[in-house]
């Protein structure tokens, strides 16, 4: 049985997610004791128990202390399987948290995963935006060899979620390794900046322009999609997603999103300066995608590389428990201004 303290490292609810993934792929039983032990309200949340039955769906796992509050979790696999599933949150809990939990188990599922998430929040503080998910982590995977299709229907924001997506992935053989190793030229900056019920405020034009006015301060002439959304009538909300591209297939994301009296400008240019820190370090991925790829990375048959400007606490703790839990060793060395992550 894998044995894991979640208060170790970042303390958590990374060590939760990719414990979880990792004992369905080894189809191995997990305790996990102490979950989220240093966050302010530890143990499980909805986003987090939901992320568990989900994966519990996925892996045929039983599972004992899988409710709220709990900060102690069996789960015992039993292979995964596939087809489809259907996720509710319930809350404004993050969906993106939800995918990035079992994507790592649709990634060698016995047949095509199709899952629905319903009521949840698809752009909330603490989490990447769903358009970064579908924008930036999906494309990058999709160079290691996993198609996926991810579908919103709805946008959720706090406090009230009732977000809604779909995500079809289609199993892989074999993940190949993602090599990075240079950051290239820029080819094209893209993004898309999206409000719901606040076309009459022009929140998502707003975010666009001053984000598009500050890239440009950077040499980047950035295209950004417009999108005035009326998917959800009972949460006004608004996000933004920006994405750079360079000649050696590097792939960079920054994103931003709207709060109650949080100016649209604000916005844009949070989004804009993420990015632009991205580009100007020449990393080969972001600071938020680096942590995100490690198990991927470790699935992958033969060595993987990227750069990225810092080691986040996140990434320092993803590597550490992969290799706690599986047979491969991960790398961080510093090379001037920027980090060169290996696995080995």
């Amino acid at each position: 049985m894998l044995e894991i303290d979640g208060s170790q490292k970042s303390g958590s609810g990374t060590i939760l997610r990719l414990s979880i993934a990792l004992a369905g792929i080894l189809n191995e039983p997990l305790h996990i004791y102490k979950i989220r032990q240093r966050r302010t309200q530890p143990g499980l949340r909805p986003q987090h128990l939901e992320a568990v039955l989900t994966a519990a769906k996925l892996c045929n796992a039983e599972t004992k202390g899988a409710k709220i509050g709990s900060r102690e979790l069996w789960f015992e696999p039993s292979g995964i399987t596939g087809g489809d599933l259907h996720a509710e949150i319930g809350t404004a809990g993050s969906i993106p948290m939800l995918l990035l939990t079992i994507l790592p188990l649709c990634a060698i599922a016995k047949e095509t995963v199709r899952i629905h998430v319903t009521r949840g929040g698809t752009d909330v503080r603490y989490a990447p935006t769903i358009n970064y998910i579908k924008h930036v982590l999906l494309p990058v995977l999709e160079q290691m060899g996993l198609e996926t299709r991810l579908d919103v229907k709805k946008y959720g924001y706090y406090p009230k979620g009732m977000g809604e997506i779909s995500l079809e992935v289609q199993p892989c053989s074999e993940l190949k390794p993602l090599r990075l190793k240079a950051f290239g030229n820029v080819e094209e900056v893209k993004g898309t900046s999206v409000c719901t019920f606040l076309a009459e405020r022009k929140v998502a034009e707003r975010q666009a322009k001053t984000a598009s006015k500050i890239l440009k301060t950077h040499g980047c002439e950035a295209q950004i999609e417009v999108v005035n959304d009326t998917s959800n009538p009972l949460q006004k909300g608004s996000s933004l997603v920006l994405w750079a591209k360079t000649s050696t297939d590097a792939l960079l994301g920054g994103d931003a999103i709207g709060e109650i009296r949080k100016l649209s400008e604000i916005v844009g240019r949070e989004a804009a300066e993420n990015l632009a820190r991205e580009i100007e370090a020449r990393a080969t991925v972001d600071v938020h995608l680096a942590d995100m790829l490690v198990p991927y990375m470790a699935l992958a048959k033969g060595r993987s590389t990227y750069l990225c400007r810092r080691v986040t606490e996140h990434l320092d703790t993803n590597m550490w428990l992969a290799q706690k839990i599986l047979d491969v060793k991960f790398e961080a060395r510093k090379a001037g201004s920027i980090y060169k992550i290996k696995r080995v």
